[in-house]
C-alpha cells in the first residue's frame, strides 16, 4: 500500500512565518491546509504553492469560521487522522499597561490565546482524539515567542499573550499523552515578518502627555530596528518541519537572533539586575524631583 500523504493546518498562512511554514511543508510534499481571512490571499496561495495548498478561510476569533474549516479538513482526509496543526497566527498590541485601551488587550488576548484554544478544540478530534479515524496520532506546534519567557516595556499585551500559550501547551501537552498526541513549542525572537515591519505605525500619540512616551519612542525605534535585521521566516519554518517529522523533538525551541545576549544572559542573571538594564537602555529609570 503507497504511503498516505502527510497533511498539515497551518493558520495565519497568508504571510510571514505561516507562509513560509505552508511553502516548506507543500515543498515536502505535504498537502497543507492553509488558514487565511480573505478570498485574496487564499488565491494568491494557491497561485504562488499550487495544488498542494487548500485554502481555509477563517478566524482565529470566529468559532464558526474555524468550525466550517475543521469540517472541510475532515471531509477532505476522508476518515483519516490529520499529521499536524500549526498554531501560528498571531497579532501584536504595544503600549503602556496603565494606558494601554482594555479593548486593544481584548483583541491580543483573543487572538494570540483564546484564537489558538479555538483552533486546537476544533482540530484536535482529527488529530487522533477521534479514534475512530485512521492513522496515527498527529503533532501539535504552538508558536510563541520570546516574549514567552521573558518582557519588553510596552509590550506587555504581547508578552501576557505568549506567556499563555506557554502556560496552556504545557498543560495540553500533558493531556494529549493519552492519545499520544505531541505538542511542541517554537519560541523566536526577532523575524523580519510584518508582524514587526509596522513598528513604525505604531501610534505613540495617545500616550504623549504620559511619561512613558519618550521610552516608547525608543522602543518604537528598536523595533523597527530589529525585525527586518531578524531572522528569516524559513527559518522558523524549517524548525517547524523537522518538530513535525523528527521522532523525539523537544519541548520548546528557542530560535534568538544573538543568542547570548536577547536570551542566555538575561535568564542566568538576577531579575532585577536585567530590569535595571532595560530601563536604563530605554529611559525608563524613575526620575526623582
Amino acid at each position: 500500500m503507497p504511503t498516505p500523504q502527510r497533511t498539515a493546518v497551518v493558520t495565519g498562512a497568508s504571510t510571514g512565518i505561516g507562509h513560509a511554514c505552508t511553502a516548506r511543508l507543500a515543498a515536502e510534499g505535504w498537502r497543507v491546509f492553509a488558514g487565511v481571512r480573505k478570498t485574496a490571499d487564499a488565491e494568491r496561495l494557491v497561485a504562488e504553492l499550487g495544488e498542494a495548498v487548500i485554502p481555509l478561510i477563517m478566524d482565529v476569533t470566529d468559532t464558526a469560521t474555524v468550525q466550517a474549516a475543521a469540517e472541510t479538513v475532515r471531509t477532505t482526509l476522508a476518515g483519516r487522522t490529520l499529521d499536524g496543526l500549526v498554531n501560528n497566527a498571531g497579532i501584536a498590541v504595544a503600549g503602556p499597561m496603565l494606558n494601554v485601551p482594555l479593548e486593544d488587550f481584548q483583541q491580543q488576548m483573543d487572538v494570540n490565546v483564546t484564537g489558538i484554544v479555538r483552533v486546537t478544540q476544533a482540530f484536535g478530534p482529527l488529530l487522533g482524539v477521534d479514534e475512530s479515524l485512521e492513522g496515527g496520532p498527529g503533532r501539535i506546534v504552538m508558536m510563541s515567542s520570546v516574549a514567552g519567557e521573558m518582557a519588553a516595556p510596552f509590550l506587555g499585551p504581547y508578552s501576557a499573550s505568549k506567556h499563555a500559550v506557554e502556560g496552556l501547551s504545557k498543560a495540553l501537552r500533558r493531556e494529549l499523552m493519552l492519545y499520544g498526541i505531541q505538542v511542541v513549542v517554537i519560541g523566536p525572537g526577532a523575524v523580519a515578518t510584518p508582524i514587526w515591519a509596522k513598528a513604525e505605525e505604531i501610534d505613540a500619540e495617545p500616550y504623549r502627555e504620559t511619561r512613558f512616551y519618550d521610552a516608547l519612542l525608543r522602543i518604537r525605534g528598536w523595533m523597527a530596528k530589529n525585525g527586518p535585521e531578524g531572522f528569516p521566516p524559513e527559518k522558523i519554518a524549517d524548525r517547524v518541519f523537522r518538530s513535525l517529522t523528527e521522532d523525539k523533538p523537544r519541548l520548546r525551541y528557542a530560535i534568538v537572533p544573538q543568542r547570548l545576549t536577547n536570551w542566555s544572559l538575561p535568564k542566568l542573571l538576577p531579575g532585577r539586575l536585567v530590569d535595571n538594564m532595560v530601563a536604563k537602555r530605554v529611559g525608563l529609570q524613575r526620575k526623582y524631583r
